[in-house]
């Protein structure tokens, strides 16, 4: 590397250490400056031809002059003034020589997250690279060499050297594909294209941990040129961007709407796309068979063959489907002639047949939707029952209804709806049609004349059950086809593919739910403008990711029933609206977790749904301890508010049944209970008896700790006071350190850090007492949570309590995050650590959701608080409080969720052990039960709080809600509701390992 040193600051005057960067031929070396400045100096292979890289020097040259906003790098010219140079290299051997500026950034194959915002950049710089070279001209562009699209034709000719039977069969498919569309191919016009915007010639900044969203930097390596059209050079983007890409769909059309939204395609190209795709792949792996057979001892060849072997033979999309997804994606129409379909529907909508023998202009509208509905109880399983009885309640003896098209339902609960492996992977949830409800036995009179397509009885579990589809033609010759499910399936004997259907005609009849797949009677009828790759199964239901594609094929079928589109078409709460409208109306300081804000309107034990019906697993929510929406809390709620709702000054059993309850969980020498509405009306209270017990003021209080948002107890939450704006440390209150084990000043190595970190208390005590505020007590947080997820060494409680009683002080456990079972070998964490505390606070998950505290005392205490002076709480100890936090701790014991905790809990803690094993970036993993912490740092050891922001709303990204804690915030939260299951354990750690996986590059 000195020889190149030399000659750069000879030659070009650039002074810079030099570093090896790779290169297949070519000597390639980034040479950075002492001032920062970057180079990359370009040695060819010896016996590299002039035209090469005169023809990338005047591309770079051209670019730079017609769109300097294009990341592509500049040519430096020599002193000499000449932009290459023939100079020898350190053995004698002639080479050409040039140097480019460096460009920011890391491959595109190295960055993450590859999301499809930047893979439509991607296709943005490419489009407008493309554009730019549009009247680029050089006499070398029209060469002949094996990465030219446009001569591909010679894959054919070398598959003697594939010997798997399998691929042979598969590549031969493809060459006989690409000999098809060769003719189309050769009438477009060709122009300069890159023609390897691969994996490695991609460059991007930002991205994983960095704090900066992932754009483009870089387009690099312009050695392949030649001229074609442009689609080749989209086509070879493509089919590096998709490998191994866990939905190549989306991928490709985020790369091709970015590319056509700035260079717009025309449809005919775009049906070219995929199958250009794989021809270069084919290119691909056919030359590096050849290769290796060359070079045997080459094992690099060999493995870079299996991206490309996985996706052919792993993804055998649908032509047609994929063109119209394409096509969708640029807002064109998706199939020729579609726009045509939809203009004649428009001007003949009320000069149809009517589908169900009347006028439905009248029809009364039912919503299904996620918002509006509660069908089905369970949104993961719909039995037969549910099914027959869904709409019920807007069912009208012998009176149609009509349900709405594009609305997100949450019916389609079948496994065959979910686009993945778990319960919260991607699902199928907007409906494509309009329903008519109407009682079994209905006639159907067909719209317009049409031919039958498709008549079959599709008898599996919620499916269509008897179903024909028509196809019609337009005046003009354009075809389409209407989907009629849900039918008696007598028609389908009736009817066979070819017959003709003539406009009026009763063709069919509704089904019964025994007939019709198990649902109530309805008409499933949907328009779609093209069957090519959905004759299968014809989904009823869309992805809302994938509506741009869904609306365009199934559009709304309004026309058809002679009614506006806006009658049947379902519009969801708008969530920018709703954000718009909470800025305006609520306080600033009111924080939105997560850079885009979710929008949650049902949820189901540890499962949420937005308003799309995308499925949420909730790995964070504490509050709903035994699962969102339990049917025993439903039912307890409302039978008791069909009879009464009062408060304590009145007698009622379901208040001491309550607190029998609670005692029964707790040691024998707690006896009174008070009920409030929240755990911070409970704390503030106990501050209350603390003193009214001792006579004294000062509370000792671990710092970072939470107890609440009223005065008194922000007064005790560090967390609060000590933030930047907050009120700041009270004269009363003395803050010890977090026993926090990991990264406090006594670690796990110290066998007496227990009782080092309780010794800390003594300067505390003694403070208050020189103060003159003695003690009143000492208030915890059992676990810290808002600290970090802290579990203190066994121990510490104890002898923190011995201190601070010997003061005269009493100590208040703060069991809200830790109680009630969540810790799975411990009702309460104050039972781990072998301690007795004088009070216990609950809040949160005792109401599973209602507003519900809990403080638990000894007699001497409650009687010394009972000074005269009345306490009530107006809310608190309501009857309706009272029976929903019964019904809680009762589900906790009937459904074992205690022990599930515990089991769960292991399973997470071992596989969270073994990603802190596998990833630096995981500095610790601590916790108990479902009360779990992952701290994560950066490379020398300091508290990584960006990585922690940035690994929250990827799991965000991914569908699972997690939060994060601690002083620097930089500790990944993890406490679901206890009903959490095997399945979405494996889902946490999977998805957990895929997210951390991203941030290996930083």
């Amino acid at each position: 590397m000195d020889h190149w040193a030399s000659a750069l600051e000879q030659h070009w005057g650039i002074r810079a250490k030099l570093k090896r960067l790779d290169g297949e031929y070519d000597l390639n070396f980034l040479a950075e400056t002492p001032e920062g400045s970057g180079y990359v100096i370009k040695a060819m292979r010896p016996g590299c031809e002039d035209w090469l890289v005169d023809l990338q020097i005047q591309t770079l040259d051209h670019i730079a002059k017609a769109n300097r906003a294009l990341p592509c790098p500049t040519v430096v010219a020599a002193l000499s003034g000449e932009k290459m140079l023939h100079l020898q290299d350190d053995a004698g051997e002639t080479r050409l020589v040039w140097v480019i500026e460096r460009l920011p950034g890391q491959c595109y194959a190295h960055a993450a997250p590859k999301t499809e915002q930047l893979i439509a950049e991607v296709g943005g710089i490419l489009g407008a690279t493309t554009a730019t070279l549009r009247d680029f001209e050089h006499p070398k562009l029209s060469r002949d060499f094996k990465w030219d699209l446009m001569r591909a034709d010679w894959v054919a000719q070398d598959l003697a050297c594939i010997e798997d039977g399998a691929r042979k069969t598969l590549i031969r498919k493809i060459c006989d594909q690409y000999q098809a569309l060769k003719p189309e191919l050769d009438r477009l016009p060709q122009q300069a294209i890159h023609n390897d915007a691969n994996d490695y010639n991609i460059l991007v900044s930002g991205g994983a941990g960095t704090g900066e969203t992932p754009h483009v930097s870089g387009l690099i390596d312009f050695g392949d040129m030649c001229a074609a059209p442009r689609i080749c050079d989209l086509a070879i983007a493509a089919a590096y961007l998709v490998l191994d890409h866990p939905q190549p769909d989306a991928a490709l059309a985020a790369l091709v709407s970015g590319y056509h939204a700035v260079n717009p395609l025309n449809a005919h190209e775009i049906d070219l796309l995929w199958p250009l795709l794989r021809v270069r792949l084919a290119v691909s792996v056919v030359n590096s068979t050849l290769m290796a057979a060359e070079n045997p001892d080459d094992p690099y060849i060999t493995i870079s063959q299996g991206p490309a072997w996985r996706f052919l033979e792993g993804h055998d999309l649908n032509a047609g489907l994929m063109a119209a997804r394409l096509r969708a994606a640029c807002d064109l129409p998706v199939v020729n002639g579609g726009d045509r379909v939809m203009a004649w529907l428009n001007e003949a909508r009320g000069s149809f047949a009517p589908l169900m023998g009347q006028d439905l202009s009248d029809a009364p509208m039912g919503s299904l939707s996620v918002e509006n509905s509660l069908w089905p109880q369970n949104p993961f399983e719909m039995p037969l029952a549910e099914a027959a009885r869904v709409g019920e309640e807007f069912n009208q003896e012998g009176q149609i209804w009509l349900g709405y098209y594009h609305e997100p339902r949450l019916i389609y609960t079948e496994a065959a709806f979910r686009n993945g492996p778990w319960k919260a992977s991607d699902r199928r949830t907007v409906h494509l049609a309009v329903d008519g409800f109407a009682p079994a036995g209905t006639a159907l009179h067909a719209p317009l004349d049409g031919e039958v397509w498709i008549a079959e009885n599709r008898k599996t579990h919620l499916d269509y059950g008897g179903v024909i589809i028509l196809r019609h033609k337009t005046p003009a010759g354009d075809p389409f086809y209407t989907l009629y499910g849900h039918l008696d399936p007598e028609a389908i004997t009736r009817l066979n593919p070819g017959d003709r259907v003539a406009k009026g005609e009763i063709f069919c009849h509704l089904g019964t739910p025994a007939q019709n797949g198990g649902w109530a009677p309805h008409v499933h009828f949907q328009l779609a403008l093209s069957c090519d790759g959905i004759e299968a199964d014809w989904p009823g239901v869309g992805d809302p990711d994938e509506m741009y594609l869904w609306r365009a094929l199934c559009p709304n079928p309004a026309a058809l029933l002679n009614l506006p589109d806006e009658k049947v078409c379902y519009q969801p709460t708008d969530k920018s609206e709703v954000l718009d409208k909470r800025r305006a109306h609520f306080g600033g300081n009111l924080s939105l977790t997560y850079s885009d804000p979710v929008m949650l309107v049902r949820g189901w034990k540890h499962h949420l749904f937005d308003e799309w019906g995308r499925p949420y697993l909730d790995a964070y929510n504490n509050v709903p301890h035994v699962g969102h929406a339990h049917p025993r809390i439903q039912a307890v709620a409302a039978d008791q508010l069909r009879r009464m709702n009062s408060n304590t000054r009145y007698l009622h059993p379901a208040q001491t049944a309550f607190a029998d309850k609670i005692l029964s969980k707790l040691p024998d020498h707690f006896e009174v209970c008070f009920f409030v509405n929240s755990g911070t009306e409970a704390n503030e209270l106990a501050l209350r008896l603390a003193r009214a017990h001792t006579g004294a003021k000062g509370m000792v209080t671990p710092d970072h700790g939470y107890h609440g948002n009223t005065t008194g107890a922000i007064d005790i939450s560090a967390y609060k006071f000590n933030k930047p704006g907050g009120v700041g440390q009270a004269d009363w209150v003395e803050l010890i350190e977090v026993a926090d084990d990991y990264r406090g000043r006594f670690r796990r190595d110290d066998p007496d850090r227990a009782q080092k970190f309780a010794d800390l208390v003594d300067p505390a005590i003694a403070s208050l007492q020189a103060k003159g505020h003695g003690v009143a007590g000492f208030i915890a947080e059992t676990f810290p949570s808002v600290g970090g997820q802290i579990i203190p060494p066994t121990g510490y409680l104890s002898a923190v309590y011995e201190k601070i009683r010997a003061a005269g002080g009493v100590c208040i456990a703060d069991e809200v995050q830790t109680g009630l079972g969540r810790l799975g070998d411990y009702y309460f964490g104050f039972e781990h650590q072998g301690a007795l505390p004088d009070i216990v606070v609950m809040g949160k998950p005792i109401g599973n959701g209602h507003p519900l505290g809990v403080l638990v005392t000894t007699k001497a205490i409650a009687e010394s608080f009972d000074n005269g002076i009345e306490f009530f709480s107006t809310f608190g100890g309501s009857t309706l409080s009272c029976r929903i936090g019964k019904e809680v701790l009762d589900i906790v014991d009937d459904e074992g969720l205690q022990t599930n905790a515990r089991n769960r809990g292991a399973e997470l803690m071992t596989g969270l052990k073994r990603l802190e094993t596998k990833y630096p970036c995981v500095g610790d993993v601590r916790g108990m039960g479902l009360f779990l912490g992952l701290e994560l740092i950066r490379a020398d050891g300091s508290e990584a709080t960006e990585i922690c922001a940035y690994v929250k709303n990827r799991m965000r990204d991914h569908r699972i809600l997690i939060g994060s804690e601690g002083p620097k915030d930089n500790i990944l939260k993890i406490r679901p509701p206890l009903t959490i299951e095997t399945e979405d354990v494996e889902m946490i750690i999977s998805v957990l390992n895929q997210v951390l996986a991203e941030l290996n590059n930083i």
